[in-house]
């Protein structure tokens, strides 16, 4: 008969031996439903549902009042094409604190909210859904904070509603150039799309880091890749690559630059110098892809387009200031909101 402590030690040596083969083996990794499902967002997610284009639609969106002493503003903060409102967490932790309501959408086509398999993509179709959303929450008037395509969108919202944008902030806007005239070659949706399937947390990684942090890497960021490739490699794979594509083609054809010009209220550019981002840079031919993405050149030329503009520029710092040095950026964007 064996001895019971035998039997004991040999399950103990097994049990090791998995373990760590388990250690060694690759760690799957997360993936996440088609709009979202499974990542965690940092404040209770609603969902505003409306008619659109003859679809039945809803936006995700966090709506998180003043953790300070209530100040009567708002803050409508709008993210980018490879961010959430999720990516917002810092920033909305900041400004609740200082006495602002905050909302965060997530627009049709990215994170939280719908995935058409058909709709006509617009600047101005998402305005007039996040209008509508924000007329249903009853806030008549409110600070727009748009970050990379949410900077594109920003504009477009308060060069449509000019009356109920009372400050802009546009924080590493995207549009900053026309690149289609500057000569970067045209993709079709069906382009996009192609290259959209491929996409993996690699690819994200690599692209993020060499163009939004210059090179850089915290392990924070990490959060922001599972959330992008996990999105796309969920069970909504190609109704999210698909949405993607579409959403490339409108952010490519609908330049906001000549209209910069028009906007009346004051504006806020934050501008990370060192950033790089230029959409369609990966196929431009080089004397193209060499003129294209210099942030600190471009935020000096838009800085003088928009008639009541301030310039605050982080030396140094890539596409996403508000991630990459928080602090320094909360502080400025306080600062120029108190006295605006």
């Amino acid at each position: 008969m064996r001895h019971p402590l035998a039997a004991g030690l040999s399950g103990l040596l097994l049990a090791t031996a998995f373990a760590g083969a388990m250690a060694q083996a690759p760690q799957a990794a997360p993936t996440y439903g088609p709009e979202l499902q499974g990542f965690a967002y940092p404040y209770a997610l609603q969902h505003y549902i409306f008619e659109s284009q003859g679809e039945r639609l809803h936006m995700g969106y966090m709506d998180v009042a003043a953790a300070g002493k209530p100040n009567g503003r708002t803050a409508v903060l709008m993210h980018g094409k490879n961010f959430c409102g999720a990516t917002w967490e810092q920033t909305i932790k900041t400004l609740s604190e200082a006495g602002y309501r905050v909302i965060a959408p997530d627009q049709i086509g990215f994170c939280t909210s719908s995935k058409p398999e058909y709709y006509q993509y617009s600047f101005q179709q998402l305005v007039f859904n996040t209008h509508a959303l924000l007329e249903q929450l009853g806030v008549k008037q409110a600070t727009l904070i748009g970050h990379s395509t949410g900077g594109m969108l920003a504009t477009r919202y308060a060069l449509l509603y000019p009356e109920q944008v009372t400050q802009l902030v546009l924080v590493n806007p995207i549009g900053l150039e026309d690149w289609k005239a500057l000569g970067v070659p045209y993709r079709t949706v069906d382009q996009w799309y192609e290259r959209e399937l491929k996409l993996t947390a690699d690819g994200v990684r690599k692209y993020e880091q060499s163009t939004y942090y210059v090179g850089r890497w915290k392990p924070e960021y990490e959060r922001w890749v599972t959330m992008l490739a996990g999105l796309n490699q969920g069970p909504g794979h190609r109704l999210v690559a698909w949405n993607s594509a579409l959403l490339y083609d409108m952010i490519f054809t609908q330049p906001v630059v000549y209209e910069f010009k028009n906007l009346g209220m004051p504006t806020l550019l934050m501008i990370g110098d060192a950033d790089t981002t230029a959409i369609g840079s990966d196929i431009a031919p080089p004397e193209v892809k060499a003129k294209i993405g210099h942030y600190n050149l471009l935020g000096k030329q838009v800085a003088k387009l928009i008639p009541a503009s301030t310039l605050v520029e982080f030396a140094g710092k890539g596409h996403a200031p508000q991630m990459e040095d928080p602090v320094a950026f909360h502080q400025a964007l306080l600062e120029w909101l108190n006295h605006h």
